[in-house]
Parts: C-alpha cells; sequence; structure tokens
C-alpha cells in the first residue's frame, strides 16, 4: 500500500510541480493514515486500496477529532485522503473511490456538536440488559455520559481503575495525566452488573486479561469497535444528529455547565490542560443564562 502513495506522491512532484514542503506535508498526511489502518484488528484491516471503505475514512477521521486534532489540521489530511483516492480511481487502481461523497470537515471553528438530556436518556435506555454484550453496551454508554471520557482513555481502562464502593473511576490522560472521576448511581450499577454478569461470559476461559471493556472474542474493545456500537444504537433510536463517542463527552460538559457545574471543575474532569479549551462550552449554554436571567432578576 506504501508503493501505491510513492507513486501519488512523484505524480504531485512530476506533474503537478508541488513544492518540497506540499510533498512532505502529503507524506505526512497519507502515512498517518495508513497506520490508522494497519492498527485495526484483523477482521477490518484493508490489505489493498480497494478494500478501503467510507467508514475506515470516517473512522480515521474520528479518531483525530478524538485526539483532538485542530479542524483545519483535519481537513488538511482529509482533503490529501481524497486527492489521492482520486489519483486512485484515475489510474484505474481502484473501482471507485471510498472518500468520493464525503464532505471535508470544515476548517473554521465550530461549536461541539451535542444531543439533547432526552436523546441521551433514549441512546442509554437502548442496550439489552438479557446478554453480556448489551450489559457491556449500557455500562459503556452510561460511564461516557457520567464521566465525559475520551474514546482513547475508556477503552484503555482495566477492571482495577474501577472502584465500585467508593463511586470512582480512575484513568489515564494526556500527558500521561491520572485523574479519578466520580460516578452516578446509575453508572455504578451498570458497571457492576457488566462486571459480575456481562464480562465473565465475554471472557470465556482467558483469565489474564485486565481490560475492562472486551469484544465478543474477549479481548480489549477498540475505538473503532465502539464507535460502530454507539453508530449502531443511534440509528435503532432514530437520533437524526450525527452521533459519535466523542458527542457524548460534548454532551455530558455541556449538560454539566448548564446545570451550575464550576467550569474549573468540567476542566479537571475532562482533563483539559487549558480553561480556554473548555471554555468552548460555556457559549452553548447562553440561551439558558438568558432563560435564568429573565427568571431569576427582579426587573428581567
Amino acid at each position: 500500500m506504501q508503493e501505491q502513495i510513492n507513486q501519488f506522491l512523484e505524480y504531485l512532484e512530476v506533474e503537478k510541480g508541488y513544492s518540497t514542503n506540499t510533498l512532505a506535508a502529503y507524506q505526512n498526511d497519507l502515512g498517518q493514515f495508513l497506520i490508522f489502518l494497519q492498527q485495526l484488528p484483523e477482521e477490518q484491516r484493508p490489505q489493498s486500496w480497494d478494500q478501503v471503505t467510507r467508514d475506515h475514512v470516517i473512522g480515521h477521521i474520528l479518531e483525530m477529532k478524538e485526539r483532538e486534532y485542530a479542524s483545519s489540521t483535519i481537513a488538511r489530511k482529509v482533503a490529501a485522503i481524497k486527492s489521492f483516492f482520486r489519483f486512485l480511481e484515475a489510474t484505474e487502481q481502484i473501482p471507485v473511490s471510498p472518500a468520493k461523497d464525503l464532505e471535508t470537515p470544515r476548517a473554521e471553528k465550530h461549536l461541539p456538536a451535542i444531543i439533547s438530556a432526552e436523546e441521551v436518556e433514549r441512546l442509554l435506555a437502548a442496550p439489552p440488559q438479557d446478554t453480556p454484550a448489551g450489559l457491556r453496551d449500557r455500562a459503556m454508554l452510561e460511564l461516557l455520559y457520567a464521566t465525559g471520557l475520551r474514546v482513547s482513555e475508556l477503552v484503555a481502562l482495566n477492571v482495577e481503575d474501577v472502584d465500585l464502593e467508593e463511586g470512582t473511576i480512575r484513568c489515564m490522560g494526556k500527558g500521561r495525566k491520572e485523574r479519578v472521576l466520580p460516578l452516578y448511581a446509575r453508572a455504578r450499577e451498570a458497571l457492576q452488573r457488566y462486571l459480575e454478569q456481562g464480562r465473565p461470559r465475554l471472557l470465556g476461559p482467558k483469565k489474564d486479561v485486565t481490560a475492562l471493556f472486551l469484544n465478543r472474542r474477549g479481548a480489549r474493545l477498540t475505538r473503532q469497535g465502539l464507535w460502530l456500537i454507539i453508530k449502531h444504537y443511534v440509528e435503532e433510536v432514530g437520533i437524526q444528529a450525527n452521533v459519535t463517542p466523542h458527542t457524548l463527552r460534548h454532551s455530558f460538559a455541556t449538560h454539566m455547565l448548564k446545570g451550575g457545574a464550576d467550569l474549573r471543575a468540567v476542566q479537571h474532569m475532562l482533563g483539559h490542560a487549558n480553561i480556554a479549551t473548555t471554555q468552548i462550552y460555556t457559549q452553548i449554554t447562553d440561551d439558558h443564562m438568558r432563560a435564568v436571567y429573565d427568571d431569576a432578576h427582579p426587573r428581567a
């Protein structure tokens, strides 16, 4: 697959006359995408470019968003991927580009996408509670909304990170910074049911797996796997918004601030190094603030 990237870079240099810096940017962007594909679980990993699907490209975009890349950086990387697939299609190395109708993310900043508290309730109630996978999915969704964890933080959790007695969870965030987060009662109950009834059945005869959330083969669940699970339940309950694992993180932060949580506390729970990153959520609460003001001020 690297050979096709090299062909494309040569085409850009010889036919298009692109500068050394531009070629280096394309090489970096496409190389990162190839690494993403190669690190997927075996059953999802493409062996050639004609096996790459639209979901693979979307998965890469979601990973970059989860790692909090700047929107301008994501837009540039997606543009490079789309150009590469156009080249492969034009040279008849693939039948059709998997990114053909994919909208390039806007470079300008947008407020984080959120869903309402009512939509969150519908989503969290969707997983069945009579199967190991359903117990796992309910626990994961409750945990995402209870804590605002990043996807990478959630799938990296081990069983020992859960303290049901104290009602807390310990995670390792960016820069290897540890934080301990509280859990509301329903999240604790969902985790307890999963640990007692769901995880042992997913684990099977294996005894040395430390991961908290497991796939159907008893191995650690991946980011891509989590995204597909959420996508399934979003479609099942009929939520029209484009919901990703990160949407629950955004919704958690926005709903906390609307409920009166301190900005510094939300910053700590999200694991933001800079409070300016957290402040973007305050813009979403403007309508709520106006309503509170109108209701509370004697002269409003």
